[in-house]
């Protein structure tokens, strides 16, 4: 397969890796630490297997929504290339009044998951490793959000292509440190996860216990939350990619998904394993930074530099969803008001309070998430005739 040469044929406005470095900032945030944290804390160690199986569904899911952002995405007036769920479900149902009501959940649901959450997690981090103010985290993110995304795609491809290898590969390189630390204990770190997926995990030290459903449910739930596989929200992003087919940025989709969720969401999950800390009665990033903190001198610093980092490169991404699907609604006069009022929402969710946040997140996330499936099974066979017709093409290659 060529998805990872550099050959950028075709139309688009950012070039394919830019575009999987823009949704993977936008999917790799503190769901990767914090919402694996919880999903642990809350739902025991089998949630990590429920995590697990979502992401096997999201790949294929991530592939079809890519694969039809592509296909039916439109060319505007003044050269930029927009599409999203929105666009295939118009153009490809011609169902007009299912893409508005998508567009709506998208560009409210925007504020939860790709903003309020992430600042404050971020907040809270910094609050606790350098004692910062939330309020003051809050305002310094705010600036640096907008010095960004006023620039549009083009500048928001510029920063996350740098910022997310560099970001990944601090946490990745941290999180395998403490698992090799703690070698012997990846045997019954794996032995917990497969156990509690089928098992009910029973109280023990600060774990209340959890059902298998309640497993199910954190782990489903934070693995979608993480890869946002189903949602709608990272073919906006695809969309905008420079490609000569469908199908070859369907690749990428996933393996977006795969870094997102099997990589980075794992190997936080092992680290808290690892570490005996799960049932701590802790949860959230706080569970993440004691984990690293355990086994590495300040490792803490590295959980809080990655969640700012994380955090600061979804509120980009999610940024230009939200404002993509406005521009669906309104028209282009949308996209500066929405900018202004995202810029101070990201104070508005450092002083927030963060179990009020994941729930409306979660809500939201639910409710933009029905339209796009909708409109991804109906035009599956639109998806299968594409592969089909790529890997033909490749075949005589």
């Amino acid at each position: 397969l060529k998805m990872f040469s550099k050959d950028t044929q075709g139309e688009g406005e950012i070039t394919p890796f830019q575009t999987v470095a823009t949704a993977l900032a936008a999917t790799v945030g503190t769901g990767n630490v914090a919402g694996v944290a919880t999903a642990i804390a809350l739902g025991g160690p089998g949630a990590v297997f429920w995590m697990w199986v979502s992401a096997l569904f999201g790949m294929t899911t991530k592939f079809g929504e890519v694969v039809l952002a592509i296909k039916y995405r439109e060319k505007t007036d003044d050269g930029r290339f927009v599409g999203g769920p929105m666009y295939y479900i118009q153009n490809g149902l011609k169902w007009k009044w299912l893409a508005v009501i998508f567009s709506i959940f998208g560009a409210l649901a925007a504020f939860g998951i790709g903003n309020m959450v992430q600042s404050n997690s971020v907040a809270a981090s910094l609050q606790e490793s350098f004692s910062i103010p939330p309020l003051a985290t809050g305002i310094v993110l705010a600036v640096l959000t907008a010095l960004v995304i006023l620039g549009g795609i083009k500048r928001i491809g510029a920063v996350t292509e740098k910022l997310v290898p560099f970001m990944a590969a601090i946490y990745i390189l941290g999180a395998i440190f403490i698992i090799i630390m703690n070698g012997s204990h990846i045997p019954e770190a794996f032995g917990l996860i497969f156990k509690y997926a089928f098992t009910p995990a029973a109280a023990s030290g600060g774990f209340v216990g959890a059902t298998i459903a309640t497993a199910m449910r954190r782990g489903i739930s934070r693995g979608v939350f993480s890869n946002e596989a189903g949602l709608g929200s990272a073919p906006i992003a695809h969309a905008a990619a420079t490609t000569d087919h469908p199908v070859r940025q369907g690749l990428w989709g996933v393996f977006e998904v795969f870094m997102d969720t099997i990589v980075i969401c794992t190997l936080t999950a092992l680290a808290i394993m690892v570490s005996g800390l799960w049932n701590s009665g802790v949860t959230g990033a706080a569970l993440t930074t004691q984990a690293f903190n355990e086994a590495i001198p300040g490792g803490g610093y590295i959980v809080s530099i990655g969640i700012m980092l994380f955090a600061f490169s979804t509120i980009l991404g999610w940024s230009y969803y939200g404002e993509r699907c406005a521009e669906y609604l309104l028209g282009k006069k949308a996209i500066l008001p929405y900018r202004i009022i995202w810029i101070p929402m990201v104070v508005v969710g450092s002083i927030g309070g963060l179990e009020f946040l994941w729930d409306l997140s979660d809500t939201l996330n639910g409710l933009m998430a029905i339209p796009n499936l909708i409109g991804v099974l109906a035009l599956s066979g639109t998806v299968i005739a594409l592969t089909k017709e790529y890997f033909a093409k490749e075949k005589v290659k």
